[in-house]
């Protein structure tokens, strides 16, 4: 799995939002500006693939106002953005390794 397919898609603005992801991006006041520039500047962190729908993976990025956020994506084809969070430092090891 590459990001580099997954930066692809969504310069080609070739994906889609789940129910789910949307009503995170507006519980959180994420953009969709903002949720792309993380995608695109970010990396991959975990990989999931016997995800329950399709193989999937979370990646952490920042907004250009340095916000760090994860977003779990389904793998190209089909990107579909799954879920958008600010990760909790509780959980977290600078925002990339789980505790």
């Amino acid at each position: 799995m590459t990001i580099k397919a997954i930066h692809n898609r969504i310069r080609q603005k070739k994906y889609s939002f789940s129910d789910h992801s949307v009503k995170r991006m507006i519980k959180r006041n994420v953009t969709r500006q903002e949720l792309e520039y993380a995608i695109l500047t970010g990396e991959i962190i975990e990989e999931y693939p016997d995800d329950k729908y399709s193989p999937s993976c979370l990646i952490h990025g920042k907004t250009e106002n340095g916000r760090d956020l994860h977003v779990q994506v389904s793998l190209p084809p089909f990107v579909v953005i799954i879920t958008v969070y600010e990760p909790e430092q509780e959980e977290w090891i600078d925002c990339k390794t789980r505790r």
